[in-house]
């Protein structure tokens, strides 16, 4: 069994098959799913922000979150921390 650390090494897949397929053969890292639930420290203290996004890109981003069985802005708010640490990492 492959274990993955990072939401964008799945696939969008083209049918039920071929996820089923995928989801057989590998699983998340566990550091990766903590991160992920809504329990975690960092989200007991959080603050709200607007950002503005053009229709047809957040329609993307919603459909990719479906794709992946997260909710879009635990999705979008895990792209950040994940950039965040490559950039203070590449400092």
């Amino acid at each position: 069994m492959r274990t993955f650390a990072n939401w964008e090494d799945v696939p969008l897949f083209d049918s039920e098959e071929a996820e089923v397929e995928f989801w057989n053969e590998n699983r998340p890292d566990l550091r990766l799913m903590e991160a992920a639930t809504a329990g975690s420290a960092e989200s007991s203290e959080s603050v709200t922000v607007t950002l503005r996004f053009d229709p047809r890109m957040l329609a993307r981003i919603k459909r990719l979150a479906r794709s992946r069985y997260l909710n879009y802005q635990s999705m979008v708010k895990q792209w950040l921390s994940e950039r965040m640490e490559e950039e203070l990492r590449d400092k």
